[in-house]
């Protein structure tokens, strides 16, 4: 599979699309404008926002690149197939690390260039700076939140399904209501295997030890190398590490704690986790599971407090 790689290309780097390099001053077709559209455009990891647009311009059938090319000043390489700045931004090195800009639409990485990504009506474009010296694939991040659920993928709905360890508990029930006051329909079953079932969505609810027999969940018991998510779990559960761009681990959460967190394992649709280390984590994570707790993180930890932290974390 390709995946969209530093400044919306692919990986590896194909031959630019010279086409690009006209996107900025007009629309791509005779196709219907997009509406609903948001455009997002933040650094390090969402944590510093450089433009919130909820109504980006958008004319014709648009891609990600070129609704990016219209409403901000745009600087390209590789014949326009590579974003190297934003806003006066630039991609690569700060010091030693590699620093370039990612694109993701309803929160999950783009499975091609952006200058190849039709933009759909309710989309959320979200372009990010940051270092990639940890990992270069983040699949998906939970910032876009109530997306990919309520518009789905490349302009499909998919199905939503919430697993929950106990589906009568409060907070299966919790993540529930969450979901249907953004206006996203789900229904409930029991943790199971992912298996093959292609074209679902499907939110994982319960405590580490219940969730972590998914394949997509126990990537992150590897770091984010494995899994795009910059926090380790121990295999028990009961401690989570908080990593910082550079993957270390700055900060560990006992006791109750919380994560909701978004991956994918191999081809499978994009999965949510929303647990913790212990029952009361997970409940922590379920109410924290809205729009503004959310936005712009590409995943977050909850401590006993109930402080939200973002992942990763900032360096010392």
């Amino acid at each position: 599979m390709w995946s969209a790689g530093p400044g919306g290309r692919r990986r590896p780097l194909l031959p630019a699309l010279a086409a690009a390099a006209l996107l900025g001053g007009c629309g791509l077709g005779a196709g219907s404008t997009p509406g609903g559209v948001r455009l997002e455009v933040t650094r390090d990891f969402g944590a510093q926002a450089v433009m919130s647009l909820h109504d980006p311009r958008v004319r014709g059938q648009e891609t990600a690149m070129s609704v990016l090319m219209r409403n901000a000043s745009v600087t390209t390489r590789y014949g326009g197939g590579f974003v190297q700045s934003v806003n006066g931004r630039s991609g690569g090195h700060e010091g030693a690390r590699p620093v370039d800009w990612f694109y993701y639409v309803n929160g999950v990485e783009a499975s091609k260039g952006a200058a190849d990504t039709n933009v759909h009506p309710g989309d959320r474009i979200w372009w990010d700076l940051h270092d990639w010296s940890q990992t270069d694939y983040i699949p998906a991040v939970v910032g876009s939140f109530p997306e990919p659920f309520r518009n789905g993928l490349d302009g499909l709905r998919l199905p939503v399904r919430l697993e929950c360890a106990q589906p009568e508990g409060e907070p299966c029930a919790t993540v529930q209501s969450h979901l249907r006051a953004a206006g996203v329909r789900s229904a409930i079953a029991a943790l199971g295997p992912a298996g093959e079932e292609p074209d679902i969505l499907r939110l994982l609810v319960g405590t580490w030890p219940q969730v972590r027999g998914d394949l997509g969940a126990q990537a992150l018991e590897q770091g984010p190398r494995a899994s795009g998510v910059f926090v380790r779990i121990s295999p028990s559960g009961s401690t989570l590490a908080l990593l910082d761009s550079q993957g270390a681990a700055v900060r560990t959460l006992g006791g109750t704690a919380g994560l909701i967190a978004a991956t994918r394992y191999g081809e499978q649709d994009p999965e949510w986790l929303i647990t913790g280390t212990d029952p009361a984590g997970v409940d922590l994570a379920a109410h924290a599971l809205d729009e503004a707790s959310l936005h712009d993180r590409f995943a977050l930890a909850i401590a006993a407090t109930g402080a939200l932290l973002p992942l990763p974390q900032p360096s010392p």
